[in-house]
């Protein structure tokens, strides 16, 4: 077997590459081959990475984006980490199958959690009874996280989401993986590097500060890659999805409001949505939101309705889910996909006086769909960073306080990403030795992966009809 590192530098794209001064732009002209991989709708995180990671569509898979509905306990679930989730054999299931003494390392991919990977390590922060959030990580085995803590500090959780964000958390991840390659020597190591993804979201693109991070990445891919060739590791570059301007934000739950469509219910003088009692609202997922409908009778009508929303492309009924291999239970009633310059937001409130207390923090579970905005502090906030301090030193002291630093202004969001891009330097790319297809369909990456990884063994090339086999054995 070829030992292999599939490094997942999100939001990479030819368009990011053009600089001949990076380091991958170097690589790949000496060393690689570059194809353009079609994302799978939505092109999100989660939905990706597994479509990578099972060769399998969401219809199949059952990750349908960063969250869904669940409409037994009638919660949103946003950002869930079991692996059970997942309704397709994995990589690690395919490979091991092929041959028993495969063994593989998931550092950050997700759903990393109670997975049959050899060794995972995923971000998992410490709740405390006094309301205090800490840095940490979970580990696959549990003593990986201790080992790694003591060479390279406690995950820095805060540079990795929020407002807050910077190389450090990358950084680490990389340095993670070279530790479990040197004590556990994987043959597959998956290295998830999510940097860019939210600078991306957070700058103008083409401006100097995203130059600016795209450099810094290059940087730690360059380590990295480095690295792995010393060792006799065959390096695979690839990224999940691209990120494209996107400055005009689509309030949906409050169209859905307006149009008596939603449920209200007011605590403390601030409004929480009850989607158990809602006729219909709508899960946003960046440029991707799932509409749930209480009555199927009201499926035409609402159809017709949400068309007309400005910013809106398509909109999905049980044909058109089927048509982009989203026709699974946990998918909306109806999938609303986005122009490529919107986006979808959860805002519910009409006053931003009732919005709850949870809009203002950055709390990605509670949240009935994801927040971009948690990346920034509030502008109109004075004296924002002594605040924080003030709030911290009463953390640190045993105080309840709410960590109430994040705008409501969805304005702030320069790019987004779920919608496929209507140019291919705005698609992700798969980077390898091997001379593949110019253009690769989302759901073939993982055959590509197990070809790398058994090119050199005595059996044939997983081919993708034998992989489709193998799925169905499993």
């Amino acid at each position: 077997m070829q030992q292999t590192a599939v490094i997942n530098v999100v939001g990479l794209t030819t368009t990011l590459l053009q600089n001949p001064d990076l380091f991958l732009h170097q690589w790949l002209k000496k060393n690689g081959h570059l194809s353009i991989i079609e994302p799978v709708l939505p092109a999100l995180t989660c939905s990706a990475q597994t479509t990578y990671l099972t060769g399998k569509w969401p219809s199949e898979h059952g990750i349908v984006g960063n969250g869904w509905y669940d409409r037994e306990d009638a919660e949103v679930k946003m950002w869930k980490q079991s692996n059970k989730l997942i309704q397709s054999p994995r990589i690690w299931d395919l490979a091991k199958k092929i041959d028993p003494t495969f063994t593989c390392a998931n550092l950050f991919w997700w759903y990393n959690m109670y997975s049959d990977a050899d060794f995972t390590v995923t971000p998992r922060p410490q709740y405390w009874a006094d309301g205090q959030k800490k840095p940490d990580s979970y580990s696959k085995p549990a003593e990986l996280r201790d080992r790694l803590q003591d060479k390279l500090g406690v995950f820095p959780l805060f540079d990795f989401w929020g407002p807050k964000t910077t190389i450090l958390s990358s950084q680490w991840i990389a340095e993670a993986s070279k530790l479990v390659y040197e004590w556990h020597n994987p043959t597959l190591n998956l290295i998830y590097l999510p940097h860019l993804d939210y600078c991306c979201q957070k700058f103008e693109p083409g401006s100097s500060k995203i130059d600016a991070e795209v450099k810094a990445i290059d940087q730690v891919c360059k380590n990295l890659i480095e690295y792995f060739e010393s060792k006799g590791v065959q390096p695979i570059v690839l990224s999940e999805y691209g990120i494209t301007k996107s400055t005009n934000p689509i309030h949906i739950n409050r169209f859905l409001r307006i149009h008596g469509y939603l449920q209200i219910r007011e605590e403390r003088g601030l409004e929480l949505l009850d989607t158990g009692e809602c006729k219909a609202f709508a899960l946003a997922d960046h440029q991707v939101a799932h509409v749930y409908v209480k009555e199927k009778s009201d499926l035409s009508e609402l159809k017709k309705l949400l068309e007309k929303v400005p910013g809106v492309a398509m909109v999905l009924d049980d044909e058109g889910k089927k048509e982009y291999n989203l026709n699974h239970k946990r998918a909306g009633d109806l999938v609303l996909v986005s122009e490529q310059d919107s986006w979808f937001t959860y805002y519910y409130w009409l006053d931003d006086s009732k919005a709850p207390d949870f809009a203002r923090t950055v709390e990605i579970h509670k949240k009935p769909g994801y927040d971009p905005v948690e990346l920034f502090l509030d502008p109109k906030k004075k004296f924002i960073l002594p605040r924080i301090v003030l709030k911290l030193i009463r953390k640190k002291l045993g105080f309840r306080t709410l960590m109430n630093v994040i705008p409501l202004d969805a304005t702030l969001v320069s790019g987004s990403h779920g919608c496929i891009p209507k140019s291919d330097g705005d698609k992700p790319v798969f980077i390898g030795k091997a001379a593949i297809a110019d253009k690769i369909e989302s759901n073939l990456v993982c055959q590509y992966i197990l070809n790398t990884v058994f090119k050199n063994h005595k059996s044939e090339l997983v081919k993708e009809e034998q992989l489709s086999k193998m799925s169905d054995t499993i």
